[in-house]
C-alpha cells in the first residue's frame, strides 16, 4: 500500500478521495432506499459486499421493492454491468496476474477504470486502480451500512440531496477534460444519445449506448518541433 501512495501525486490522490467521499454518501443513500421500501437490512449491505456494483443495485433494489422477480432483476443487473467486459479487456495488464485476478475484478468499477486509463506509466495505472478501487469500497460499504441502518429514519433521500452529490462530483472532475474540442463533441453525442435512450431503457444501460461518442473523437496530434 506505502509504493501507491509513493506512485501517486498529491493531486490526483485529492481527486480519487472526493470521488471516494461521494460513492460513500451515494452509499449511504442506496441503503436508506433499500430498507425504507421494506427490505430488510441485510440486503443491501450483502448485495454491496459480493455485487458491487451501484448501479445493478439500484436496478435490483427497485426492481424487487415494486414487486418484480429476484431473477429479472439478476438479469437486469448483469446487462446493465456487460460494460465491465470491455474494461477487463483494456485492463488486463493493468490488474495483474495470479491472485490479483479476482480481487482486481470485484473492485472494478467505472470510476477506477478512469483514473487508471488516465494515467501514462502501467505503474501509475496500477497504482491509480488498486487505490480509487479499495477506497470506493470501503467508502461504499460502510456509506450503505450507515444508511441502511438510518433507512427507517431517512425515507426519502432526495430531499437531503444525496442523490445528486456524485453526478456534482464527477462533473466537477471532467471538467476540464472539456477544453479540448475534440473531447466536447464526442461528449455531447453521447449525452444526447444516453437522454434519447433514457426513457425507453433500464437505468445503466443509457450509459454503454453513450458509448457512441467516441466514435466522434480524434485525439489531437501533438505539434512537431522545428529542429534549428
Amino acid at each position: 500500500m506505502r509504493s501507491i501512495w509513493r506512485t501517486l501525486d498529491g493531486a490526483l490522490l485529492r481527486d480519487i478521495g472526493l470521488v471516494c467521499l461521494a460513492d460513500g454518501v451515494v452509499g449511504l443513500s442506496y441503503g436508506a432506499i433499500s430498507v425504507g421500501g421494506g427490505l430488510q437490512l441485510w440486503v443491501p449491505v450483502v448485495l454491496s459486499l459480493l455485487v458491487f456494483a451501484g448501479a445493478s443495485q439500484f436496478l435490483f433494489v427497485g426492481i424487487v421493492a415494486a414487486g418484480g422477480s429476484p431473477i429479472a432483476a439478476t438479469i437486469a443487473g448483469l446487462l446493465v454491468n456487460t460494460r465491465h467486459v470491455a474494461f477487463g479487456l483494456a485492463l488486463s495488464d493493468v490488474i495483474g496476474n495470479g491472485w490479483r485476478r479476482l480481487p482486481g475484478s470485484h473492485l472494478m468499477t467505472d470510476e477506477n477504470v478512469a483514473f487508471a486509463l488516465g494515467q501514462d506509466e502501467l505503474r501509475q495505472k496500477r497504482a491509480a486502480y488498486w487505490a480509487c478501487g479499495i477506497g470506493i469500497f470501503v467508502c461504499w460499504n460502510l456509506g450503505v451500512l450507515i444508511g441502511a441502518a438510518a433507512g427507517s429514519v431517512i425515507t426519502d433521500t432526495d430531499v437531503f440531496g444525496l442523490d445528486a452529490a456524485f453526478p456534482a462530483v464527477l462533473l466537477a472532475l471532467v471538467l476540464p477534460a472539456l477544453r479540448d474540442r475534440s473531447t466536447r463533441k464526442a461528449a455531447a453525442v453521447g449525452v444526447v444519445v444516453a437522454l434519447v435512450a433514457t426513457p425507453f431503457l433500464p437505468a445503466g444501460l443509457p450509459v454503454l449506448f453513450a458509448l457512441v461518442g467516441l466514435l466522434f473523437y480524434r485525439a489531437e496530434k501533438p505539434a512537431l518541433e522545428s529542429v534549428g
